[in-house]
This record gives C-alpha cells, structure tokens and sequence, in this order.
C-alpha cells in the first residue's frame, strides 16, 4: 500500500533539493592566477571554509592526484564542465613542467584524469636542467610548462605555453585546449616568435635564454605571455611581453623591456601580469640597465593595447637603483592593483621588491624616475622603505587590508583607508611567513583565512587576528605531510577545497 509523502517529507526534500541548486549555483570559477587580473589573492566566495573549522580536528589532507612532473603554477578551477563520455563534474586543471596538462575530477581522489594532453611531439623533450641551466638556483629537473595557464570560460579555452627541446632547438609554443576534452582547438597550436624594434635596430626574441615564469593574463580579448630568463641572470635575457587575440591567436603587439641590453627580466615568482579595469597592462622587471624611456631594469611599467599595438604609457623607476642593482633586490612581484580608493589618487597599485619596501603608485601618473632625489621617491603617493620583509611573497588585498609575507618575516597586516597605507601593522603572526606566495578566502568581509606554505608546512592564520588555525605539521602521524614542492609553488582554495602542485602531484586538503 503507498503512501502520500506527508508535508514535513516534501518541505525536507525540498529544502535539500534548494540547498543543492543554491551550492552549484554559488561556485565560482577560478580561471586566473590569484582569482582576478587585479591579482589580489583573495577568494571572496568561499562558504565553506572558516576560521571555525579550519583546525587540525575537521581540516586535513584528502587525496592526492599523481601526475609526470612537478607542478608549479597554480591550480584553475570550472564547476559543472561537461565531459564527453564522463558526465558533469567539477574539474580542476593543472599543468607540468613534462609539458603536461590533466584535468582531474576536483572533489574525487584515486580516480583517472578527465582528459591529460602531452605537448611532447615526436623528437621532442622538456628541457633538460643540465641545458636550461640554473638548477642550483631553481631546483628544477626539466622546464616544460612553468607558468600558471588562462581560462576563457566564454569559449571554453584553456590557454598554456610550453617550453621543449626538439633535436636541438628550443622552441615555445602556445596552446589554446578545449576544457571539456583537452584538445587542441581551432589554430592552436602557434610557435611564438618575437621582434621589438627600437633606436632604428630590430631585436629578436631568443628561445634558449627565456622562459615564461609569470602566468599568463587575459584581458578584454587579449592574451598577453611574459618573460624572464633562465632562472638566474645571464648576459643574453631580457624581458618581454607578447600579446595576441586570444580568439585568434593572431599576433597583437609586443615589448621588450632592455632593447640593446640585457637582463630585466619578467619573473614576479611566477605571479602574472596585471591589468585595471580600462585594460592596461602591468608588470614589474628584475635588475639591469635603466635608461629613461627605453631600458627597464627594477621598474613597474604600464602598457596600452590599441588594437594589434602594444605600447608603453608609463612606468616607475626607483631612485636608489644603482643600489638596488648592485644589491640583486629585483622588483619581483606583481603589481597589486587596488580598488577605486577615497581621496586625490583614485587610481591606486602597490608594487615590491626584494628589499621589502612598499611603493604605492598613482597609475594615472606612475612618477618615472626622480634623479634629483637623494632619500625616498618624493614623486609617488607612498613610499614605506622596507615595511614588506626580504623577499616578501606576492601583496594581498582584502577588506581594506595589505598584506605581506617577507621570508622570515610575519605574515603583516597593513589597513588601507583614504587612500593611504599605514606604515604599522595592526596584526602579525607569530612565526616567519616562507617563500611561496599566500591565497585569502573569505565569504565577503567575513571568514577570511589565509593560507601559506611555511618551509615544508601547509599553514592557516585567521585573516584578521592573523593567530595560527591549522599547519599540515600538527598532526604527528604524518596523515596532512605536504609532499616536497617546487621552487615558488601555489596554491589555490576554491569551493571548500585546497590545491597546491608538488613535485609529483597534485594534493588537495578540506573537511574530513
């Protein structure tokens, strides 16, 4: 004999039914390194991880997904991708320095890849280590894809460059996958070839001394690839950035940061370039030569994109340089582009360097170089000598908070209000921050949690005490051991899930 579903039954189901559609509903994707091209770091939809329990009892390490090589770029994230012959599933992308990318279920552990594509054609390798050099300095084995990829999401493209060795040449390559399948799409793959032509001489882009460390950029339909060198300086590398349709792939632009010279690299630890919301285009060098309006070393510089043109529009340089230069306190990191901000300079970024000192920058009017200045860059909006740490990690911004994350250092807490940056932190935390560069998330202004990898430890703070909740350390059996990471690796934290690369996989913490 059935039964009528009583009342109390059907509101229970519907209520479950509504929680589900509202959860798949309120997933976000993670399509760029940091979440936004502002590369702020902040994850500001996250619902299910908070302070509350973010701590050794309901948070650990959940699975693992081995992969062919090290992972060092961050994670992206697309919920609800449809896969042929396998469903609907939430998916996660990463790519390898064995010229690899996989996507893997995200939520699932011990399960076969959705798709994995090899970039490896017949005759062709990753570069060995022994060729690329500067492994004593990078600690990698082979370089094949090193930086973070893009997602489209509107037209289902995920865009990576690898680097490979095909009988002795080095070549790079730009790929642009189907995120449902993994292959190639419509024009894809091309070489990248570069010329920039300044001072009437013409200079060419050189495969064997560059790589593409900083992740790549998508911005109002461009797809804007940077590079640095090798890993340490030589005399042949210089920084350049090249732009494309990214529906097209067709060249748009290119610019090289020591056209006559060497060195200025793009590197920013693996951190892309960024852009404001008018679409310029940001990015900070490393030491070498400065001569104004041409050369670059230890600048911020700004580009415009005016159809298939690339143009620089502004940059700054500091005035101590030399200094810096003979030091090797490269600017490293990627410019932090702020929030329309109260009072006379709306327009607001904050660059850093190895030294640790903060420079707030108008970008509607960076300040070049001052060379009459003798004890601080007076043309800026801020200039907070050495408040960052040496060899802070990428800025962060959330809340109306900056924060840094120098080796060594605290993890620091710096309040933003009218548009200017305190010179004292309100919180710190109680041990030294390491090399990677951290991730927030928060749901809003709420439940914020920053995560950072200190030495070989996954570590929690609460984001507005900055008081330690969780370190993959704490557990003495080993259960949460984060396996060894490469050199600058990332991590990302999505939809109740952590992921970050390591040498041999990807691993992934949440609630038990």
């Amino acid at each position: 004999m059935s039964r009528r579903p009583s009342l109390v039954s059907v509101m229970r189901a519907f209520a479950v039914l509504f929680f589900l559609a509202t959860a798949a509903h309120s997933q976000i994707a993670v399509t760029t390194w940091h979440y936004d091209n502002a590369r702020t770091g902040a994850n500001t939809s996250e619902t299910k991880l908070t302070p509350s329990n973010v701590n050794p009892r309901s948070f650990g390490k959940l699975f693992e997904q081995v992969v062919d090589g090290a992972i060092v770029g961050q994670a992206l994230y697309l919920p609800n991708v449809t896969i042929p012959g396998a469903g609907v599933h939430n998916v996660v992308y990463v790519a390898t320095m064995h010229d690899s990318v996989y996507a893997f279920d995200a939520d699932t552990g011990g399960t076969a890849p959705l798709w994995q594509a090899s970039f490896l054609l017949p005759g062709a390798q990753p570069v060995p280590i022994a060729l690329q050099g500067c492994g004593a300095v990078t600690k990698w084995s082979e370089v094949g894809v090193l930086s973070t990829p893009v997602i489209d999401a509107a037209s289902g493209k995920l865009f990576v460059v690898a680097k490979t060795y095909e009988n002795g040449t080095y070549v790079h390559r730009l790929h642009a996958l189907d995120v449902s399948t993994g292959q190639e799409t419509t024009g894809s793959p091309i070489t990248i070839k570069a010329s920039f032509q300044s001072g009437g001489k013409q200079y060419a882009f050189r495969d064997a001394a560059h790589v593409n460390r900083p992740a790549l950029l998508l911005q109002n339909g461009y797809l804007y690839v940077a590079f640095g060198s090798n890993g340490c300086r030589s005399s042949k590398e210089e920084g350049w950035v090249v732009a494309y349709e990214s529906a097209t792939l067709k060249s748009a632009g290119v610019f090289d940061t020591e056209p006559g010279a060497s060195a200025a690299g793009i590197w920013q630890r693996g951190g892309g370039l960024s852009a404001d919301s008018d679409g310029n285009v940001y990015g900070e060098t490393a030491d070498g030569p400065y001569k104004d309006g041409t050369n670059f070393g230890l600048s911020v510089f700004k580009l415009t994109q005016a159809g298939s043109a690339l143009s620089l529009s502004d940059w700054f340089t500091p005035y101590n340089l030399p200094y810096l230069n003979k030091k090797d306190q490269d600017l490293n990191e990627p410019l932090l582009v702020l929030p329309d901000q109260p009072g006379p300079y709306p327009h607001l970024a904050i660059a850093v360097g190895k030294e640790g000192t903060l420079y707030v920058l108008n970008r509607d009017d960076m300040g070049h170089q001052c060379s009459t200045c003798k004890l601080g860059d007076t043309q800026i909006v801020q200039e907070l000598p050495l408040l960052a740490g040496n060899e802070t990690g990428a800025l962060l911004y959330w809340n109306n908070i900056v924060y840094t994350s120098g080796v060594s250092s605290p993890v620091s807490a710096f309040a933003l209000a009218g548009g200017q940056l305190a010179g004292v932190p309100f919180a710190e935390s109680s041990r030294g921050a390491g090399q990677h560069s951290p991730v927030i998330s928060a749901n809003g202004n709420t439940s914020g949690v920053l995560w950072q990898i200190n030495g070989s430890n996954l570590t929690a703070y609460d984001a507005l005490t900055l008081q330690r909740l969780y370190t993959s350390g704490q557990d003495k059996t080993g259960r949460d051991q984060l396996p060894a990471i490469p050199h600058f690796a990332n991590l990302v934290v999505v939809n109740g899930k952590l992921y970050v690369g390591t040498n041999s996989s990807l691993a992934v913490y949440g609630l038990r």
